[in-house]
C-alpha cells in the first residue's frame, strides 16, 4: 500500500492504538470523519489516525486543518467529487511491461482530472495557506495522457472508433459488410421462394454469424452451414452459403479488431509506465489533499475550531462541547486543568453530566493532538501528552470471574505502572464497588500518586472524603455538577471550585418519601457529615449569589460601555459640526476679501486710466500699493480665522432659546440671529452673515441688543450685490490690445470671478503677436492660488494664441 506523506515535519509512528481512544469513543469521531471521504485509501488513512505525541508535529497537523478550513471558506470545496481509487498497482504492472485493462486507464484519467482541478482549485487559495500551496506546487499535470485516454476509452467495454485510424477503417469496413450481409437475408427471408421454407422471417446471430431460421423438414431446400436448432428440433439456425464468405471476412475483421484494440491498450500502458513516477505523485498529494480537507469538513460539522497547543499539560477549553453529543442540545462548560491545579475531583448526583465531563476532556485532548479541530470556542488551550489513560464504565467479567471492583482495580494497576508526567488520566466513580471508607482511602492514594508522577488528571466520585482531600489539598480542585432540586433534573453545568451535593434528602422529599424516614435519616448521620453538608450548602448559596452579581456587573459594565460609546459618537458629531462651522465662516470670510478686490481692482483700473491720460507720475506706485495693501488684509483674515479655532473656556449655555435671538458662535466669535429653537439634542439652527448652520447650544452666547440681525442683513445685502455681479459670469476673456498691466488685472479679477461662480475651466485670449501678453499673464496664472492649471490651446482651440486654464473648487 502507497505510504502517505505526512504532515510537514513528519508523523509518529504507532503500532497499537491506546486502549483509552475505544474508551472516549475516538473511533467514532474518525468514522464520523471517514464519511466524508469516497477513496478507500483514505479511509483506511483516517481510520488508524492516532495524536501525535510531538507538539510541533500536532501543530502542523492543526495548521493543515485551519488552512482547509479557511480556504473552503473563501473558494468552496476542492474538487473531489468524482472519487479517486487506488491505481498504484496498476501504474507499478506498466512498469514491469504489463498493460492496463479499460477500467484501470478510466481511474488513472480521473485521477489525473482531479489532480489538475486542484492544482487549479489551490492556485485561488488564500495567499497564507503555505502547506496547501505547497501540495498544490507538488501536483504535475499529465493534460496528454488524460486526453488520450478519455478520447481512446468511451467506457469500460467500449473503444473509441478513433482511437485509431486502423480501428476506424476496420470498423468502417466491418458496418459495411454487416449492412450487405442484412440486405441479402433479408432479400431472402421477403422472397416468396424461401418463405415458406422459414421458420419466421427474420434474420437472427448464431456463433457471431448470421443466419435464418429454416423449417426442418426443409433443410434440403436451403444450401448453408447449420449453426444451431431449437430446443423442439423443429426449427435450424443455417447460415446460408451466399453470406459464408461475408461471415467469414467478418470474422477475421473482428479478430483484427481486438488486436487493434489490444495495440491501443497497450500503448497507453506503456505511456503510463513513462509517466508513472507523476501519476504516483500526484496520487499520494491527492489523497493528502483529501484526507486534510476531511479534517476542515469535521470541523464544519461540529462547528469546531483550532485550539492553542502546549506541552505543559495546560487544559483551558472554553464553552466546550461533548463532540459526538447533538451540538444543539449539549450543554456548552468551561473547563481547565493543569495550570493552578492538576487534579480535578468532580461530584455531583448520578446521570448529572459527570462521566460527560470526563469524556470531554479526554476527547478533545486526543483530537486536539491528532490535529483535528475540537468543539470549544477561541482561543482554547489544549495539551499534547504522550500517554492516554482512561477508567470509564462498568468492566465487570463474569467469564474472567472479575467483580466491578475488581475490573476497575486491573486498569487501575496498568495506568499505575505506566503514568508519567506526560500522560492523562480519567478515572470514573474512583475507589467505587467496594467498602466506601476503604474505597475513599483507595482514591486518595492514587490520586496522591499520580499527583506524584505529575500526570494531569480527573476523577469523578460521590464521596464525601475526596471532596475533603480537595479542599484541602494544593494542586487538586473540586468541581461539581450543578443539580436543579426544584425540578430534579441535571443542568449539566459543571462548576469547578464548588464540591457537589448528593441531594438525596431533598430528592426523596420531592419525591414523596415520608418526612419521617427522611428524619430519622437526618438523625443518623454524623455531626461532621451534617457540618459538611451545610458548608457545600453555603458554598452553593455564595456561588449563587456570586454569579447574580457578576451578572449585574457585567450588565452595568455593558451599559457604561455603551455610554461611553455614546458620548464618544456625540464628541465626535460636535467636532464635526465645528469644523462645519469654521469652514463656513472661511469661506464667508473669503467672499469679503473677495468683494475688497473687486473694489480695489475697481480703483486699480481707474488710476491705470489715470496714467495712460497722463494725470498722474506715480500711478504704478500707487497700483502695487494697493495691491500689497489687498494682500495684507487677506493675510490677516486668515490668521484670525485660524485663531477663532482655539479651544475656548467652557460657557453655561444659553437657556430658553427662540426664535430672533441674537447669539455670539463662541468658536468663531461673530454673531448670529437664532432661526429655531433647539430640538431634543440641543441643536439649533443659527444664521450668520448669509450662512445657515446647525449649532449645538453649547456653542452658543446670548447677546443682549440687535447687531447680529443688522449684521445679518448687511451681509445678506452684500452677498446678494455681488451675486448679481458674479451670476453672469463668462468662460472666456478676451485681452488682445490691452497693455500687459490691464490685461494682467482684468485677468485676475476674470479669475476670481470665476472661482467665486465655481466655473472650471476658461479661456483667456491674447492673441500669437509678439508673446509679451502670453508671456506675462502665465507668469500671474502660476502665482495665482485659484489656479489649478494652465496650458496652451490646441487645434481647434485657439493654439498659441489662447491659454486655458483649469480653476480650483471654490
Amino acid at each position: 500500500m502507497l505510504k502517505f506523506i505526512p504532515p510537514a515535519g513528519g508523523g509518529m509512528e504507532i503500532n497499537v492504538k491506546q486502549p483509552a481512544f475505544k474508551t472516549l469513543e475516538f473511533d467514532k469521531i474518525l468514522e464520523k470523519m471517514a464519511s466524508f471521504t469516497d477513496s478507500e485509501t483514505v479511509r483506511d488513512r483516517i481510520i488508524s489516525l492516532e495524536p501525535f505525541d510531538d507538539i510541533e508535529k500536532a501543530r502542523m497537523a492543526q495548521k493543515e486543518t485551519t488552512e482547509a478550513v479557511i480556504t473552503v471558506l473563501r473558494i468552496g470545496n476542492p474538487p473531489f467529487g468524482l472519487g479517486v481509487s487506488d491505481i498504484t498497482a496498476c501504474v507499478k504492472r506498466t512498469e514491469i511491461g504489463g498493460f492496463l485493462n479499460p477500467h484501470d486507464l478510466i481511474n488513472i484519467s480521473r485521477l489525473l482530472y482531479v489532480s489538475r482541478r486542484m492544482k487549479m482549485y489551490l492556485e485561488d487559495a488564500p495567499e497564507k495557506t503555505e502547506i496547501l500551496h505547497g501540495l498544490g506546487n507538488g501536483i504535475i499535470t499529465c493534460k496528454p495522457l488524460e486526453y488520450k485516454i478519455n478520447a481512446a476509452i468511451l467506457s469500460e467495454t467500449e473503444i473509441a472508433d478513433d482511437a485509431s485510424a486502423d480501428l476506424a477503417a476496420i470498423r468502417r469496413k466491418m458496418r459495411s459488410l454487416n449492412a450487405k450481409i442484412k440486405d441479402s437475408l433479408n432479400t431472402m427471408i421477403h422472397s416468396e421462394t424461401y418463405k415458406k421454407y422459414l421458420q419466421d422471417p427474420i434474420v437472427t446471430i448464431r456463433s457471431d454469424r448470421y443466419v435464418i431460421p429454416v423449417k426442418a423438414e426443409y433443410r434440403g431446400e436451403i444450401a448453408g452451414i447449420v449453426h444451431d436448432s431449437s430446443a423442439s428440433g423443429a426449427t435450424l439456425f443455417v447460415e446460408p452459403m451466399s453470406v459464408v464468405n461475408a461471415n467469414n471476412e467478418i470474422r477475421n475483421l473482428i479478430g483484427m479488431e481486438q488486436l487493434e484494440i489490444e495495440r491501443i491498450l497497450s500503448q497507453l500502458s506503456a505511456e503510463t509506465a513513462e509517466n508513472s513516477g507523476v501519476i504516483l505523485t500526484d496520487y499520494e498529494i491527492v489523497c493528502n489533499l483529501d484526507f486534510i480537507f476531511c479534517k476542515a469538513k469535521l470541523s464544519f460539522d461540529m462547528k469546531a475550531t483550532e485550539p492553542i497547543l502546549n506541552d505543559q499539560g495546560i487544559i483551558e477549553f472554553k464553552k466546550a462541547r461533548h463532540p459526538l453529543i447533538d451540538k444543539d442540545k449539549v450543554v456548552a462548560n468551561d473547563i481547565y486543568l493543569g495550570e493552578k491545579f492538576n487534579t480535578l475531583v468532580i461530584t455531583g448526583p448520578n446521570t448529572g453530566g459527570k462521566t460527560v465531563t470526563l469524556k470531554t476532556i479526554g476527547l478533545c485532548s486526543v483530537m486536539a493532538a491528532a490535529g483535528l479541530h475540537i468543539p470549544v470556542n477561541d482561543n482554547s488551550r489544549a495539551a499534547v501528552f504522550k500517554h492516554f489513560f482512561a477508567d470509564i464504565g462498568d468492566e465487570q467479567s463474569i467469564e474472567q470471574s472479575l467483580s466491578t471492583f475488581s475490573s476497575h482495580m486491573v486498569k487501575i494497576v496498568d495506568i499505575v505502572n505506566k503514568v508519567d508526567s506526560d500522560s492523562l488520566a480519567l478515572f470514573d466513580e474512583l475507589g467505587a464497588g467496594t467498602d466506601p471508607t476503604e474505597g475513599a482511602a483507595l482514591a486518595i492514594s492514587i490520586l496522591e500518586t499520580l499527583r506524584g508522577f505529575g500526570a494531569a488528571t480527573a476523577a469523578t466520585t460521590h464521596y464525601s472524603e475526596l471532596k475533603i482531600f480537595a479542599l484541602t489539598t494544593d494542586g487538586v480542585e473540586n468541581a461539581s455538577c450543578e443539580f436543579d432540586v426544584d425540578s430534579l433534573q441535571p443542568t449539566y453545568k459543571l462548576l469547578i471550585g464548588v464540591p457537589g451535593k448528593s441531594n438525596a434528602f431533598a430528592i426523596s422529599r420531592r419525591l414523596g418519601l415520608p418526612e419521617a424516614i427522611i428524619a430519622r435519616a437526618n438523625e443518623i448521620l454524623s455531626d461532621e457529615d451534617i457540618k459538611f453538608e451545610d458548608v457545600i450548602t453555603d458554598l452553593e448559596q455564595n456561588r449563587a449569589e456570586a454569579e447574580s452579581e457578576r451578572e449585574y456587573a457585567k450588565r452595568v459594565k455593558n451599559e457604561i460601555t455603551e455610554l461611553k460609546a455614546e458620548t464618544e459618537r456625540e464628541r465626535r458629531k460636535v467636532k464635526e459640526s465645528k469644523s462645519r462651522i469654521l469652514e463656513d465662516a472661511r469661506r464667508e470670510a473669503k467672499l469679503i476679501v473677495l468683494e475688497a478686490r473687486e473694489e480695489a481692482n475697481s480703483i486699480i483700473k481707474e488710476l491705470e486710466r489715470m496714467k495712460i491720460e497722463g494725470k498722474t507720475a506715480n500711478a504704478a506706485d500707487k497700483i502695487q500699493k494697493s495691491r500689497e495693501k489687498l494682500k495684507s488684509r487677506e493675510e490677516k483674515l486668515d490668521k484670525a480665522m485660524k485663531n477663532s479655532a482655539k479651544p475656548k473656556p467652557f460657557r453655561k449655555p444659553p437657556k430658553n432659546l427662540k426664535e430672533g435671538d441674537s447669539v455670539r458662535l463662541i468658536d468663531m466669535n461673530q454673531l448670529a440671529t437664532v432661526l429655531k429653537k433647539p430640538d431634543a439634542k440641543g441643536m439649533v439652527r443659527v444664521q450668520a452673515g448669509i450662512v445657515k448652520m446647525d449649532v449645538h447650544v453649547s456653542g452658543l452666547e446670548l447677546v443682549k441688543d440687535n447687531s447680529a440681525k443688522e449684521l445679518t442683513e448687511r451681509y445678506v445685502k452684500s452677498t446678494n450685490a455681488y451675486a448679481s455681479k458674479t451670476k453672469n459670469v463668462s468662460t472666456e476673456i478676451d485681452v488682445r490690445g490691452q497693455t500687459l498691466d490691464e490685461a494682467i488685472m482684468n485677468v485676475e479679477k476674470f479669475i476670481d470671478d470665476c472661482y467665486l461662480a465655481g466655473i472650471s475651466p476658461v479661456t483667456v485670449i491674447h492673441g500669437k503677436g509678439t508673446g509679451i501678453l502670453r508671456s506675462g499673464i502665465g507668469d500671474m496664472l502660476r502665482r495665482n492660488k485659484h489656479v489649478k492649471s494652465q496650458r496652451m490651446g490646441r487645434y481647434g482651440e485657439g493654439e498659441m494664441g489662447v491659454t486655458i486654464v483649469e480653476i480650483e473648487n471654490s
